[in-house]
């Protein structure tokens, strides 16, 4: 019985080879993930904060609009105040909405890492045929490429839809890495068609991602930053006393849930205390981008 995708093989993290360490000579990496979407109005997918009605959803869609308008610039004043850099996840179709929005970001003072996210969250690229979704992620590469965002060199696929032949085509294209898989707690090679060097970046799918905490389960904002508390000091702790190369942990945010006022004050708890653990422990903590984890660690694997 095969279990595994063709893109990898099965290995347990704790007894895995390991011949490298983080740059700062840490066992634990730390980024947040920022991801800022676009929903067509009157059709389309899109969370919801109320069970939807007959189109247009005014509801729900100027529920998600209000992070846009509202929470991303908020959330990223919280993580200029505490000199956290971010990778900023959007949809290319805020290139036109929210230009202006997108720029903040990319002025971001600790470092702003642009990755991939599609074209809009209104769509799965799994739905579509191969020529298609190469089209697809051809032209949101392009899109970004003649803007001063910077270069684009990791991808997550809206609503983490992949078809069999998405990460051959990212690795294309041109991407080093996907965030989409979140089967480990380290960067990982995946085997691509092309035979070229691509990989995947753990992505947080479960406690420490606000859409499935929540929306999905309904924790409390203070559940959610608890998680995100509790994460970081267990990661931290197994990353040092356990086997296997340097951990990942990710942190995904979405500006319309995590930046309402009254979650956001939970947030800032949580990420001054990993910004305080990570400054009296420098030599073990490394507060980065996704895509710094990805090139250090592609130089080993």
């Amino acid at each position: 019985m095969q279990l595994n995708p063709p893109l990898l093989t099965f290995s347990a993290l704790q007894t895995r080879p390991c011949n490298y360490s983080w740059p700062n000579g840490g066992r634990l990496a730390v980024y947040v993930a920022v991801n800022v979407e676009g929903f067509r109005f009157g059709s389309g997918l899109g969370a919801c904060i109320a069970p939807g009605g007959p189109q247009p959803d005014v509801l729900n869609w100027s529920w998600r609009e209000w992070g846009n308008r509202v929470g991303a610039l908020r959330l990223l004043q919280l993580l200029d105040q505490l000199s956290l850099p971010v990778a900023l996840l959007p949809n290319s179709c805020l290139l036109e909405h929210c230009p202006e929005v997108l720029e903040a970001f990319a002025r971001h003072p600790p470092g702003c890492e642009l990755v991939g996210h599609g074209r809009s969250n209104s769509e799965r690229q799994s739905e579509w045929g191969e020529e298609e979704e190469r089209r697809m992620v051809h032209e949101v590469r392009r899109a970004f490429q003649e803007t001063t965002l910077g270069p684009m060199r990791g991808w997550l696929s809206p609503w983490i839809a992949e078809s069999h032949v998405t990460s051959d085509i990212l690795s294309e294209n041109g991407f080093t890495y996907t965030l989409n898989w979140c089967h480990d707690d380290a960067v990982t090679r995946l085997a691509t068609k092309n035979g070229g060097n691509f990989f995947s970046v753990p992505y947080p799918q479960d406690g420490l991602n606000d859409i499935p905490a929540i929306m999905g389960r309904l924790e409390s904002p203070a559940q959610f930053a608890d998680a995100i508390m509790d994460a970081f000091d267990e990661n931290l702790k197994s990353s040092i006393s356990e086997g296997g190369p340097p951990r990942v942990m990710g942190i995904a945010l979405h500006p319309y849930i995590i930046a309402q006022p009254h979650r956001l004050g939970h947030l800032r708890r949580a990420l001054e205390h990993i910004t305080r653990v990570a400054r009296e422990q420098p030599e073990a903590v490394w507060l980065c981008t996704p895509g710094e984890t990805c090139a250090h660690a592609a130089t080993h694997l």
